[in-house]
């Protein structure tokens, strides 16, 4: 299996201890690469931000809870209001084709393998 642990262990969305959310990701690795689904409930495209250095990724979003005009928040469930999760990502995922995809409140990040690391079919020769 190709490598993507994170640095930040969570069965769902749970506050670090700095007050950070930490949002479910699942990680789904198929023959050419791997996919992230992050929920982020409440990021906007403009509030999220994506880092991806040598081998890594962090997923950071701000939520943005609008408050109609004339009106003001009373109660909010939402207290932290910062989604940041960092993953360490394999040597065999090639982080230049990386591409991202914001749906609905689920960020969609795939990773490809690096052409090495792809399988690929061995002719046999007959003799």
């Amino acid at each position: 299996m190709t490598q993507a642990s994170s640095t930040d262990q969570a069965g769902g969305a749970s506050v670090a201890r700095t007050g950070i959310l930490i949002p479910p990701v699942d990680v789904i690795e198929d023959a050419n690469g791997i996919t992230l689904l992050a929920d982020l409930p409440g990021v906007s495209r403009d509030k999220l931000d994506l880092r991806l250095e040598t081998n890594s990724l962090t997923i950071n979003g701000a939520v943005s809870l609008d408050v109609p005009q004339g009106m003001e928040s009373r109660y909010a469930e939402v207290k932290h209001q910062q989604y940041q999760r960092t993953f360490a990502l394999s040597r065999e995922l090639d982080g230049e084709q990386a591409s991202a995809e914001l749906t609905h409140g689920v960020l969609k990040i795939r990773i490809p393998k690096t052409a090495h690391a792809q399988p690929r079919r061995v002719q046999i020769n007959v003799s």
